[in-house]
């Protein structure tokens, strides 16, 4: 302990002997350009953001809501597993959710978050599952009220929610209130220093401070959201509050965290300031969210298969599949394409395209510039509206199975014309096994190999005719369950 303390008081002296002119003020000086910082260095050169937080304090709010949720009768005692609950039933108090004590209707559930006021006439932005629930329950039928850090109540109206980007948008009835400034979290930096406010645990007004991590990051099922990651302390509760550049500009909603405990980690997540502004426009002026649709299955691309399509570089989004009757339908998208931009906006990662569709309306035309047969070219579609999607697959007996190249190291069947007909395809082959390069691509039993290099394959005599003309890389369109991929090969 002596050893510790010694070295943490010679740090102390060290950091107290730093010019002014350090790493850390020449960092304040330039992370929030061109916005004018509000966080000037202590007499140590670290940070100080007392400023700041005065400054933007005032528009973050804590949010409680209370929501009814049905509970039956018999076997929904949500107090069988407390350990007082029988004891005290025993001795004939009573307790709620007991047969023939009250309680046994619709309970409350509480739950708590954060969030900020975005106009002075009581537009408030939080999270979509901070107001109803994680379970994703009916926000309508949410009691939501809204505490400003002068300890004035309000009840607030839901005005919309957006599951797909986990923002909601509430309103409050009062006039001249404190409003956050608006940031771009496009002219962000990675290491660039921000601050959350919000109510972890119940704790109200709370700051932390971090850097930003990363942006853009992709999570699993997340497809319209680029969010950005730092390693500012979230917690439960925090969900909904706002994440401040240097400037005092909302850069994002503090929305998730990453976390094996469910406490935080070091790693948590926002979601960038445009797209819940975004949102919240569309929330007003239609009281719900409107998303452009192409109706295609999409996959990344990586370095195999941009050299199996003869790509210069490995960018863009690989179209999978193209859905019958759809806006890419009818533009004349094919399986196999490449989207390389859109409206001119560039497609570097296929994660995406999807947001940039997204982001326009239904009845849009978009033009998008396409990688076919080894060119690019320019095709125009009109978007349809986004809605749920199910595309059904049906499992194939198995029948005569041939070995198909040993260098490729495929064993496999053609499709039957019934199965054919129930997966509604013109036909295929179906991977039985896999072994040599087969397996190294990833192929697995069950796959239906639909094209070869963009050529449609509906039978094994194809598919050895094409292997023969072929070099030792090519790409292969697979069906898996209910998704169409492609599969880059190469044969060493």
């Amino acid at each position: 302990m002596k050893k510790i303390l010694a070295l943490s008081s010679l740090a102390l002296a060290l950091t107290a002997a730093l010019p002014q002119t350090s790493l850390v003020s020449t960092a304040l000086a330039q992370s929030a350009a061109p916005a004018a910082s509000m966080v000037s260095p202590n007499r140590y050169g670290l940070p100080d953001f007392g400023d700041l937080v005065e400054q933007v304090g005032p528009a973050v709010v804590n949010i409680r809501v209370v929501q009814r949720v049905a509970q039956g009768t018999t076997g929904e005692n949500p107090f069988a597993n407390d350990p007082f609950y029988d004891f005290l039933r025993r001795f004939g108090v009573p307790m709620p959710g007991f047969p023939g004590q009250p309680g046994m209707g619709p309970r409350a559930r509480q739950g708590i978050g954060s969030g900020f006021i975005v106009s002075q006439d009581g537009y408030v932005l939080t999270n979509a599952h901070v107001v109803a629930g994680e379970e994703g329950g009916d926000a309508t039928q949410s009691e939501v009220t809204v505490t400003l850090i002068d300890k004035r109540e309000f009840k607030a109206t839901v005005v919309g929610v957006d599951r797909r980007t986990d923002v909601a948008l509430l309103k409050i009835d009062a006039k001249g209130l404190p409003a956050v400034k608006i940031g771009n979290a496009d002219n962000a930096r990675v290491g660039e220093w921000v601050v959350a406010m919000g109510s972890p645990f119940g704790f109200e007004n709370t700051v932390t401070a971090g850097i930003i991590s990363a942006k853009a990051r992709r999570l699993p099922d997340e497809t319209y959201v680029p969010f950005i990651q730092t390693d500012v302390a979230i917690n439960p509760g925090n969900s909904g509050g706002p994440l401040f550049n240097l400037a005092g500009e909302v850069i994002g909603i503090n929305s998730q965290i990453y976390s094996r405990s469910g406490g935080f980690m070091g790693i948590s997540f926002a979601i960038p300031i445009d797209v819940a502004m975004n949102i919240k426009d569309q929330l007003v002026e239609h009281g719900r969210v409107q998303r452009g649709r192409l109706g295609i299955a999409i996959q990344g691309v990586d370095k195999d298969l941009a050299q199996s399509f003869g790509l210069p570089d490995a960018r863009g989004a690989l179209v999978a599949s193209v859905e019958p009757g759809s806006a890419a339908d009818k533009a004349g998208l094919q399986a196999g394409d490449v989207v390389l931009s859109v409206d001119g906006r560039r497609i570097n990662d296929s994660a995406e395209l999807p947001r940039v569709i997204g982001e326009k309306r239904p009845g849009t035309q978009v033009r998008m510039e396409i990688w076919r047969e080894g060119r690019s070219r320019n095709v125009s579609a009109t978007l349809d509206e986004l809605s749920a999607e199910t595309v059904a697959g049906t499992p194939a007996a198995p029948t005569q199975v041939e070995r198909i190249g040993e260098k490729l190291g495929l064993s496999a069947r053609a499709l039957t014309a019934q199965e054919a007909a129930e997966l509604k395809l013109r036909g295929g082959i179906v991977v039985e096994g896999a072994d040599g390069a087969a397996a190294r691509a990833g192929l697995q039993r069950g796959d239906i190999i639909l094209a070869f290099n963009n050529q449609p394959v509906t039978s094994i005599a194809e598919l050895r005719a094409l292997l023969e003309r072929a070099g030792n890389r090519f790409a292969l369109l697979i069906q898996r369950g209910e998704a169409r991929i492609f599969v880059p090969v190469r044969i060493e």
